[in-house]
């Protein structure tokens, strides 16, 4: 406990288990998301899979936490006066919840990000007021690389910051003051195993390091890993191993180096699981059909990821994921016939459930 002491911050909006009440503006509504049974999955594994609704953020995902704590730490080392600009480079739902944290509070918001990513998003993030730039999507150690681009613009502008989301450990913070603390009050406790993908890797940095410093080996944590990430081969291997095949149908999730926030408590994580598209296409319908919840492909992942993670830890125990943001951003591809097709994931997902492929 001593050690989350260093962490805590005057700008944290979460009281778990108080009620919500009349909150302090958008920003005031970040985080308190509910934690949900999965009750269909429960039954079957004898476990409980406990998903965290994300997607009911007032920005639509898990990456509000991030934005609104990279923006306030901006604020409070002085780095951004009112009326500046904010800078970041993102894969889409971190830019989504900067321009939302941004309009409340002032500022200007100019996004880059890969070429790769949804229209929905983009055109989301125009319609909140964001100057976007999509680029073309290259590795990290090319200087073309959005994330660089983004720092180039921030540095060529008066009064402006470029928030650096991967590597800066606000990010992390969050989830240390927020959604870790939140997952434990929720359970009573009584959490016996968290799992996520990483993109920027502050999620389930943070959630970890809370979630271990109360319970240490009594919790145990995984991370999710899709097709073309090198993650899942860095963990298992004892960090021997950058090993990547492949690419993947899910955005924002994956990656080929260990960030910041990642790197202070990758010694946390007890396992990984890899998944494959396949399985995260079915899940989607699955949630949809079963749960009647409507979620993109990177939640549907942590889903996958979590039942996989309650095998290994045997029946009855308590296992948390988060459901990082709704489907409609990405509903173009995941329910049309002729991009499954594309990708060859058509046939993933069982004949009772293609009735809902309904886009062509």
């Amino acid at each position: 406990m001593n050690t989350l002491r260093l962490f805590t911050r005057s700008f944290t909006t979460v009281h778990p288990g108080r009620p919500s009440g009349i909150t302090n503006g958008l920003v005031g509504a970040i985080g308190n998301t509910p934690l949900i049974r999965l009750n269909r999955l429960s039954d079957e594994t004898g476990s409980e899979i406990l998903a965290k609704a994300e997607f009911m953020n007032p920005g639509g995902s898990v990456k509000d936490r991030a934005a609104l704590f990279l923006v306030k730490d901006a604020e409070e080392r002085g780095l951004i006066r009112p009326g500046g600009t904010v800078v970041e480079g993102t894969a889409g739902n971190t830019g989504i919840g900067l321009a939302h944290v941004c309009r409340a509070k002032g500022y200007k918001c100019v996004i880059y990000m890969p070429n790769t990513q949804s229209q929905e998003k983009i055109d989301l993030l125009r319609m909140l007021g964001a100057e976007v730039h999509p680029v073309p999507a290259v590795a990290f150690d090319n200087p073309e690389n959005y994330n660089h681009q983004a720092k180039r613009h921030a540095d060529s502008l008066d009064n402006a910051v470029w928030t650096d989301q991967f590597d800066s450990t606000a990010n992390r913070r969050a989830h240390i003051e927020t959604t870790g603390p939140e997952i434990y009050a929720q359970t009573n406790g009584e959490v016996d195993g968290f799992v996520c993908a990483t993109g920027t890797g502050g999620s389930l940095a943070g959630t970890a390091r809370y979630l271990k410093e109360q319970k240490g080996d009594n919790v145990k944590i995984f991370l999710a890993d899709p097709p073309g990430s090198v993650l899942y081969s860095y963990i298992t291997s004892g960090g021997k191993l950058f090993e990547r095949d492949g690419s993947s149908i899910t955005e924002g999730i994956g990656q080929g180096r260990v960030t910041g926030n990642l790197q202070p408590d990758i010694d946390l994580i007890d396992g990984a699981v890899s998944i494959k598209d396949e399985d995260t296409i079915k899940m989607v319908y699955r949630l949809l059909d079963e749960e009647g919840i409507y979620v993109g492909a990177s939640s549907a992942l942590n889903v996958v990821a979590a039942v996989e993670m309650a095998k290994q830890l045997g029946k009855g125990k308590k296992v948390v994921t988060l459901l990082c943001d709704g489907a409609y951003r990405y509903q173009s591809r995941l329910f049309s016939r002729t991009w499954l097709e594309s990708k060859k994931l058509a046939t993933a997902i069982p004949d009772h459930l293609q009735k809902y492929i309904v886009l062509p």
